[in-house]
């Protein structure tokens, strides 16, 4: 199956169908992820970015890079969040080229360290990521898992 991993700034056209992918998915509000998304298309700046895995021009996996994911260590940024994969297209190693994909382009940006807050364990360690810590996310009772990822830990 061929696919394509692209940054919305290669298809800004695409904006207003990801953020309603991504609310689907995820349930965060969609002005959330428009205003998101505008202000990656916006301007220069490393942070926020989006990255959707395409078939056919539609999309069947994304991700994004924010300054924080909804979670009490504020001094852990940027987050990668809302990885997803279409259920039918999950274990083709799509996940995993989207994170190795952001973990260079934010590198090429300037940006060498990453995190990314989950409840997943063994998943993130295959493309490079590390347990780091715990964190709460916001309004959790429980801890979820903080990964770090460093420039130049990409695996296949």
């Amino acid at each position: 199956m061929e696919y394509e991993i692209m940054n919305l700034r290669d298809r800004p056209e695409l904006k207003d169908g990801a953020a309603a992918w991504f609310h689907a998915k995820w349930g965060y509000p969609l002005e959330a992820y428009r205003e998101s998304m505008e202000a990656c298309l916006a301007g220069p700046c490393p942070v926020p970015q989006w990255y959707m895995a395409l078939v056919g021009g539609g999309i069947i996996g994304g991700l994004g890079v924010i300054e924080n994911d909804y979670h009490d260590r504020k001094d852990l940024t940027p987050n990668v969040c809302a990885v997803y994969v279409e259920e039918g297209f999950r274990r083709q190693g799509i996940a995993g080229c989207l994170l190795n994909r952001v973990c260079r382009d934010m590198a090429e940006r300037g940006i060498d360290t990453l995190y990314l807050l989950t409840d997943h364990t063994g998943f993130y360690e295959r493309y490079g990521w590390e347990f780091f810590c715990e964190a709460y996310g916001d309004g959790e009772a429980e801890p979820s898992r903080m990964y770090i990822h460093k420039a130049g830990e990409e695996r296949i």
